[in-house]
C-alpha cells in the first residue's frame, strides 16, 4: 500500500476543488480506486467517499531538446481525484 500516492497535485484548478472537499494526487499507474482510497484514508486519517481516476499519456519531447538519434517522451502518469466526507480536510502546507 505504501508508494501508491506519489505527490499531491497543487494547481489553481485543484485548489478550487479543495473547497468542495476534493483533492488530487498523482498515483502509480497500476493503482486501482480501492487501493487509492485506502492509501488516502490511512495516510491522512480521513474518510473517502469516492475516487475518480484518469490516465495521461506522456508527451513527445520537442526536436530542439532531443539529443542524438531518438526523440524522447515524458513518462505516462495517472491522476486520482478523491472526494472526502463533509468536514474532513487534508492540510498539504502547515504554517504557511
Amino acid at each position: 500500500m505504501t508508494g501508491i500516492l506519489k505527490r499531491p497535485i497543487v494547481t489553481e484548478k485543484m485548489t478550487a476543488l479543495q473547497e468542495k472537499g476534493q483533492y488530487a494526487f498523482e498515483v502509480t499507474l497500476s493503482a486501482n480506486k480501492i487501493e487509492i482510497a485506502r492509501a488516502v484514508e490511512k495516510k491522512f486519517n480521513v474518510t473517502v467517499l469516492g475516487v475518480r481516476t484518469s490516465r495521461h499519456k506522456g508527451k513527445s519531447k520537442s526536436q530542439m531538446t532531443r539529443k542524438g538519434r531518438y526523440a524522447g517522451r515524458t513518462p505516462a502518469w495517472k491522476k486520482a481525484i478523491v472526494r472526502l466526507k463533509d468536514g474532513d480536510k487534508i492540510q498539504f502546507f502547515q504554517n504557511v
